[in-house]
């Protein structure tokens, strides 16, 4: 089993991912003497479901457990008011709350704990998490989640994921009455991974109005399968476009969704994948540093774009991401506009090549070597050309 970067609080707290990405084998290694309350577990989840109390019996009964898991606690959100009476009034008591989906927690409980409880997130995996065993290849095709690359049979393993988290996620919390549109739904929107989403034309495809692809996005979003990457805006000095560009949150579940055929250029479907294993890395690294950094898209009216933007206190780095093993001067543009108007920034292109260089102020770095770095303890800001 490989070692993660994320660090567990000492205090109560939500750790939120999507299915697959290790939560509960991380919490049954990381809290050995704690209970591990299964809400998957069909019997335990009809007896707390008919009667949540029951659970302050079950605390009451194991005196001597100060460590509690209650995994994928969305299922039942009535738990949390409990939860919350008893973090007040037995102060040994410390609870970790999974779940892959914090829609209906924010419905039921919008305070989440009241902040008695930290939020925190899993992802798939780093490369850094992996060490010698990352190949960038095997990560463009399969994906980083823990569930496929533990799985005899990963390739089946990603073709399946999708359609049982819906099933299990989904269609049990009656979020959709029509799953046949959402299905299609779901392999239309992968053609606007790393795009700016084009509503009508997903509304068109799916024979729905725009408001129903809106609210389908929500929810991809809301099960944690899916997030938008806005656009950088902090001191402004051109126009830029206003819209979220859309994820998937793992290259391989993307290209397990996104159709492919005679009229499909892989190249295209391949850079894709490659700008999406690039940002999931980056947002967990940011996600793991605990440092305060955002992650952007940059893009002017006019069409100049850089792909990923890292804004924080401690610096600004500005990345463009490339599908290929050569660099041309064109490649460049996107981060010397960028330059003009925060020349303070470090400019970084990620491409498929084998050597380091640095043009026009800009640090070229073949991307395997790049994602070698990302571990929490190393920052990108200092970088140097």
């Amino acid at each position: 089993m490989y070692s993660r970067f994320f660090e567990t609080p000492n205090q109560s707290f939500f750790l939120f991912g999507p299915r697959g990405t290790g939560k509960s084998t991380l919490l049954a290694d990381r809290f050995k003497s704690g209970l591990i309350i299964d809400l998957l577990d069909p019997e335990t989840f009809q007896s707390l479901s008919a009667a949540p109390s029951r659970l302050a019996g079950l605390i009451a009964a194991n005196p001597q457990t100060h460590r509690w898991i209650i995994d994928e606690v969305q299922r039942i959100p009535a738990l949390l008011p409990l939860v919350h009476q008893l973090i007040e009034k037995h102060r040994e008591l410390a609870f970790v709350l999974t779940g892959s989906s914090a829609r209906k927690l924010r419905r039921t409980s919008t305070d989440l704990l009241g902040g008695r409880a930290l939020e925190c997130h899993l992802h798939p995996f780093l490369a850094t998490e992996v060490g010698a065993d990352f190949q960038l290849e095997k990560a463009l095709q399969l994906g980083m989640l823990p569930l496929v690359l533990a799985a005899p049979k990963p390739e089946a393993t990603l073709k399946s994921y999708l359609s049982l988290y819906m099933q299990t996620e989904v269609m049990a919390a009656g979020l959709i009455k029509n799953l046949a549109t959402f299905s299609r739904f779901l392999e239309a929107v992968s053609f606007s991974q790393g795009s700016l989403i084009n509503f009508s034309a997903i509304a068109r495809d799916c024979g729905v109005d725009r408001k129903t692809v809106q609210s389908y996005i929500g929810i991809l979003e809301d099960l944690l399968v899916a997030f938008q990457l806005p656009v950088f805006t902090k001191r402004a000095k051109r126009e830029l476009v206003t819209h979220q560009k859309f994820y998937y949150f793992d290259a391989g579940v993307y290209r397990a969704i996104r159709p492919a055929g005679p009229l499909d250029q892989p190249q295209e479907i391949d850079g894709a994948a490659l700008e999406t294993l690039v940002i999931q890395q980056v947002r967990a690294w940011v996600s793991y540093r605990q440092q305060g950094e955002s992650i952007y898209f940059w893009r002017s009216r006019g069409g100049v774009e850089v792909d990923l933007i890292v804004y924080g206190k401690h610096g600004l780095a500005a990345f463009e991401i490339k599908n290929s093993s050569k660099i041309r001067f064109e490649d460049l543009n996107g981060l010397k506009e960028f330059a003009q108007d925060y020349p303070m920034s470090k400019r970084i292109l990620l491409y498929r090549g084998k050597h380091r260089e640095v043009i026009d102020q800009v640090l070229c770095v073949p991307v395997a070597e790049f994602l070698g770095q990302l571990a929490p303890s190393w920052d990108m800001f200092a970088v140097g050309l």
